[in-house]
């Protein structure tokens, strides 16, 4: 099915709007600047995150020039801190294209993060709202903080189902989070909607992510990351968390504590990763994602009337959960 035009449909010129204003927002005439914003510019995502501020204040109201400036602002915003997080992690790559960090150096991706989060600061200004400033500003402190518990985490001996949800709604969720609750508030959604809506997108998030740590477990080209680098990383994800603390497994809680200290050989983690997998740990997190799926669901059924919505957000849920990328 193709999930993606369904998503589009009722937003399709409103999406073509938000391109074209987040396009000038990272173009600029200065040689290097130019140069470094218009590589970032070429690796165009699918726009998961402003389609869903479109679709929330369609679904509470209209979209507003202020939706598209608040879209434009947590885009940009997102866009620096995974600038960021390419430095941080030495990241070569980003979506199968060179990072920042790769094409230039450290100084000019720090650099160039922060000009596009000043920038970010200035296109959420223009909507005016001092609770969306505010949604947008939170959100970078937010998204900071996952960053800092993630990189403590590492070093933290205990292997926690509980500090993992955590993390993840400082990081994905909160984006997701952010997303759901500035297209709701662009729209005029009353409180208790906006809360309603942030809960939704919070749900999403950790559905995307759980998503994205099940993919860890298998090689795949079009995921475009090789079996176990969340475990290269130091990252121990669901699965793993499962397996371990339903098993008990003192041999593999040691590699697992060897993971976190980041001494673990290629041999182990492809024995924790064939262990995880032997021992439930794929149908535990697939298990978790459908649970948050039905809170995803109660939600459109709560508060989204137009069919034709409805069905959009339907098929981004189903995608977000169904997707092999």
């Amino acid at each position: 099915m193709d999930y993606l035009s369904l998503i589009r449909k009722p937003i399709d010129d409103d999406l073509s709007d938000f391109i074209n204003l987040f396009n000038q927002s990272l173009s600029h005439t200065n040689g290097l600047l130019a140069s470094a914003l218009e590589h970032i510019r070429k690796r165009a995502g699918k726009r998961m995150r402003p389609m869903l501020i479109l679709l929330m204040a369609r679904n509470f109201g209209e979209i507003s020039s202020s939706t598209q400036y608040a879209a434009v602002g947590l885009e940009l915003l997102h866009t620096a801190s995974l600038v960021h997080d390419d430095v941080v992690d030495e990241s070569l790559e980003r979506r199968g294209q060179a990072s920042v960090n790769a094409s230039y150096d450290n100084k000019v991706a720090v650099l160039v993060g922060d000009y596009i989060l000043s920038t970010a600061l200035l296109y959420v200004s223009k909507t005016h709202s001092e609770i969306i400033v505010r949604y947008l500003s939170e959100l970078g402190r937010t998204l900071s903080n996952g960053e800092i518990l993630q990189l403590s985490n590492i070093q933290n001996q205990e292997i926690s189902e509980e500090v993992y949800y955590q993390i993840i709604k400082r990081k994905t969720a909160a984006l997701f989070e952010a997303c759901s609750a500035i297209g709701a508030e662009s729209a005029g959604a009353s409180e208790k909607e906006v809360e309603a809506a942030k809960k939704f997108g919070q749900n999403l998030g950790i559905i995307f992510q759980i998503r994205d740590d099940i993919f860890d477990y298998y090689d795949s080209k079009e995921i475009g990351k090789p079996t176990g680098n969340d475990m290269i990383e130091g990252k121990l994800t669901l699965p793993v968390i499962y397996a371990l603390n339903s098993t008990k497994n003192a041999d593999m809680i040691q590699l697992a504590r060897k993971v976190k200290n980041r001494t673990v050989s290629p041999k182990e983690i492809a024995s924790l990763v064939e262990f995880t997998k032997a021992n439930g740990g794929i149908e535990y997190a697939d298990k978790r994602m459908w649970d948050f799926h039905k809170e995803c669901i109660d939600f459109l059924d709560l508060y989204v009337k137009d069919n034709e919505i409805k069905t959009a957000l339907r098929a981004y849920l189903d995608f977000v959960i169904e997707r092999n990328v």
